[in-house]
Order: structure tokens, then sequence, then C-alpha cells
């Protein structure tokens, strides 16, 4: 037997480790001797250890047998592990085939390993209102923990404000936050979106209306749109209003979206500083599809005798008509008026130039306010000169109207072709401008038209009440829309909500 014998003895100030030593057993056997002494001035400590001898077959120590285990633990084999997975997953497959929801998607998703755990989510899930059908539209919902996941993320919304009642819709439209984390996803967006100055008390109508916006990073898409929009000329002090009430906005890329919608409204030939305002006043104009509604809306128009002069201010006073269904619109609009006035084609896009709203006007309406007209004895030449000139008539309150036409006719006593040449007269507030003028007129005993009398401003009025003659420069036959008006800042209200609750909301 072949013997090995090591030492070491160091030597350090108050320290001596007297000796380790490691003998050598026979090759067939491994024995290890360790002894360590530590001793200084005042105390000495011992301490050795013996390690178990390990024998092989050939030792006589403990026998391991082929196809046997010397540990007291038995650890199954990666492939009946796998196959005992696999077999716990059919049948949590096979509950949610007898339920109605195809498993096929989730394949690679942590499961529960019980159909108790997978029966409790589905419960849970049903309880939300949603239904098999919503679950399939996005399977990975079984992923989420109850506990973990669903709970947490549900107590937050609540707490912000989200209505439960929204919450099904909520999930349908953005089923992807059950994934989230509160702390590391939610909340970050939720200061974000605070920062744009969006008011507390609308954060969870932002939401209800949006939740998507709770996916998005907070340096991408959001912070760009929003900084173009500034670009372009929005207020910074509107941004959270306008947010509010259209948060898609945030999803928006400026390059793909923004961008080439503001740029064709330019190239129409409406101001920058003009699109700004529409855009504070009614964001979900940038929702309209370039491509899709907003190109053949206006060659539509075209198409029905609008000049492209005039589109700048059709689409300024009435932004909606690019973005709705416009051609069977057109259609039915002229057929009816050109069976009731026998209008040109060119008379049709003067209305439409006009009032553009017209091509949103019911029938029914439009009908009793031609009757109106022809039933004062209006010709159907002059009934049709007049709504060409003030396509207004056919929206108006014929209440109102044939309280104004009464006081025409019995008051001012003015020849009824003073109405076919300034139909806008029906236009103007019988108590608060029609008799307070014509009294100062009738008093000064002036000639005048009705144009000359009601297409001014107070302020106007009154200096022309000081006149001696009648300036003709300054006859204005109709009243038009100013694009410089629009352009104007709008005004700030500090206070109260720009959103208005409504269970409508939800889109």
């Amino acid at each position: 037997m072949k013997v090995m014998t090591f030492s070491v003895a160091i030597t350090k100030p108050k320290f001596l480790f007297s000796q380790t030593q490691m003998v050598a057993f026979p090759f067939n056997c491994v024995r290890r001797i360790t002894g360590f002494h530590y001793s200084d001035a005042n105390r000495t400590l011992t301490c050795s250890a013996i390690a178990e001898p390990t024998a092989n077959s050939d030792s006589g120590g403990v026998t391991r047998r082929k196809g046997g285990s010397s540990s007291l633990y038995i650890h199954p084999s990666l492939p009946q592990m796998r196959k005992d997975m696999l077999a716990t997953r059919k049948k949590v497959y096979d509950f949610l085939s007898s339920i109605g929801i195809v498993p096929d998607e989730l394949d690679g998703l942590e499961l529960p390993v019980t159909i108790e755990v997978m029966r409790e989510r589905v419960e849970f899930l049903h309880n939300l209102g949603l239904t098999v059908e919503d679950i399939n539209n996005y399977p990975l919902l079984l992923g989420c923990s109850v506990k973990k996941n669903m709970v947490p993320v549900l107590d937050y919304l609540g707490k912000l404000g989200v209505r439960k009642s929204t919450f099904t819709q909520f999930l349908r439209r953005y089923p992807q936050v059950l994934h989230a984390s509160v702390v590391v996803d939610l909340v970050p967006v939720v200061k974000y979106l605070q920062g744009m100055d969006i008011r507390p008390e609308d954060i969870p109508r932002v939401l209800e209306r949006y939740p998507q916006v709770l996916g998005f990073k907070l340096e991408g898409t959001m912070s760009t749109s929003v900084a173009y929009l500034v670009g372009v000329g929005v207020a910074r002090r509107e941004i959270g209003g306008v947010l509010t009430r259209y948060p898609q906005i945030l999803g928006m890329r400026v390059g793909r979206i923004i961008k080439p919608f503001v740029d064709f409204l330019q190239n129409l030939g409406i101001p920058r500083l003009a699109i700004a305002r529409l855009i504070e006043q009614r964001p979900y104009i940038l929702g309209f599809g370039l491509d899709e509604k907003v190109k053949p809306n206006v060659k539509s128009l075209e198409e029905f005798n609008v000049r492209r002069t005039s589109l700048p201010s059709i689409i300024a006073q009435y932004p909606d008509i690019i973005g709705i269904d416009l051609r069977p619109k057109l259609v039915n609009q002229t057929t009816l008026l050109n069976s009731l006035l026998d209008l040109d084609p060119e008379d049709f896009g003067r209305i439409i130039e006009k009032m553009p709203q017209v091509v949103s006007l019911s029938s029914e309406p439009m009908l009793k306010h031609v009757d109106f007209l022809k039933d004062c004895e209006f010709s159907l030449q002059q009934t049709r000169k007049m709504i060409v000139g003030c396509p207004q008539l056919l929206a108006l309150n014929i209440d109102i109207m044939k309280l104004s036409f009464d006081y025409f006719k019995m008051e001012m006593k003015r020849p009824m072709e003073d109405l076919v040449t300034f139909p806008a007269f029906f236009t103007y507030g019988l108590e608060s401008t029609v008799k307070p003028r014509q009294k100062m007129v009738a008093k000064k005993g002036l000639k005048c038209s009705l144009a000359w009398m009601l297409n001014c401003s107070d302020e106007k009025f009154q200096q022309r009440m000081e006149y001696d003659t009648i300036d003709m420069e300054e006859m204005e036959m109709e009243p038009s829309f100013d694009m410089y008006s629009l352009m104007q800042p709008n005004s700030y209200d500090e206070s109260g909500s720009d959103y208005e609750d409504s269970d409508d909301d939800i889109d």
C-alpha cells in the first residue's frame, strides 16, 4: 500500500495552523482525514472531519446493482416527464374543447396543470362578460392567472375610475391588458397621459375610448404625434382636450397618417393654421382615411359641380363631409331637389357650397320647407332662387319662419321680391335683430334693402344710422363664410371637463 503524506505549517502573529494531512489509502478506497488546529494566546480550538468511505462493487461497501439506484429519491426520466406533461395538457385541451374553445393556438403557452384551475379562469372571464367567441378571438387570455394577472389589472382600472360596465368592451378591444404589469406597464402610461394635460377625471374616459393606449411606448408614436400637432399650430394648452376627445391620435403615425392628411388639406387651399383650429375643434377628422374616404369624397364633390375654389370653405364649414359615405348622399339629395325645384346641375353645386350640411338633411324636413315657401305664394322659380341663394331655408324652424314672414308682410309691408332677393332674412332673430333695426330705419325714414339693414354687425349698423344717404358700395347681398374667423385662437375654459359622460362613447 502506497502512502502519500502532505503537510503545511503557516505561522502568523498569534495564530498557528498546526497541520493538515491527507493520507492515501488503497486505490480502490478513498478516505480523507483533515485535522485543523488553531491557537492564540488565550484559547485553543481543534476541529476534524472524517468523510465516510465510498466504495465500488469490489470494496465490500455499499453495493449498486446494474439498473438500480443508490439514491433514496427516484427521478423520472425526461421522456417520462414529457409524456406525463402531454397527458395532463391533453386533459386540459379536452376540457376546453368540450366548452367550445379551440386550443390550437395554446401550444407553447404555460397553462394550468389541472382542469379545476382552467375552469376557474374560464368562469372568471365569463363573469366579466366575455363569451367563448371572445376567448377564441384571443385565446392567450387563458394564459393569464386570475390572482396574479386579471384581478390586479382590473382593480387598478377600477381605482382609476374606469366603469365596471365598460370592462367587457374594454377587454374585447384590448385583451392584452391582462398580461400587463400594473407597476411596470400601466402606471407609467397613466402618468404620461396626465403629463399631456389630460385631467385626472378624464383619464378613465380616455382609457374607455382607446384602451390600446395602455400598450404604447412612452417615447414612441405618442410623443411624436403630439409634437407634430403642436408644430402644425395646435395650441399647446388645447392638447389635453384634443386627446381627451380623440385619444386615437396617440396611436397615429405622423408620416403615414397625420402629415399626409394635413398636407392634402393644405394643398386644397386651407391655411395651415385653419387646419390646426379644425383639429382642435374636431380632432376625430384625423381618423378619416385619406385614401379610403377623403380623396374620393373631394372627387365626388367636384363631380357634382362644386367648384374647386370652394372646397376649402366647404371643408372648413362642415369637416365631416370628407369622412362620411358621401356619394350616395349626393345622389339622393340632387334627385330630391331636382324633383322639387327643377334645379340645374350647377345650382346643386352652389347649394352645397353655401350649405354643405345639406347633404345630411333628411328628405321630410326639406319637403316641409319647400311646401312652406310655396304656401307663402312664392312661385316655383322664386322658391328655387331663394333656396339656391340661401340653402339654410331648408333647415330652419318653420314656426319661427312663419313669425318672421308674418312680421315682414304685416309690419314691414315690403314687396315679396325683397325676400326673393335676400332670403337670408329668415336667418336673423326676429326680436333681437329684425324688429329693433326696422324701427330705427323707419324712424329715420330711410329706404334701404334688407341686406343693407341686416347683413352687418350691430356696431356697423349704428354707424349706418348716422348716414344721410345710403352708400351703395356697402351693400352686401349675401352672408359668406369667413375663413379668417376659423383661424382665431379658441377660447380656453379651464373649468369643467371637455368630456361628456355617455354610455355611447364606447365604439
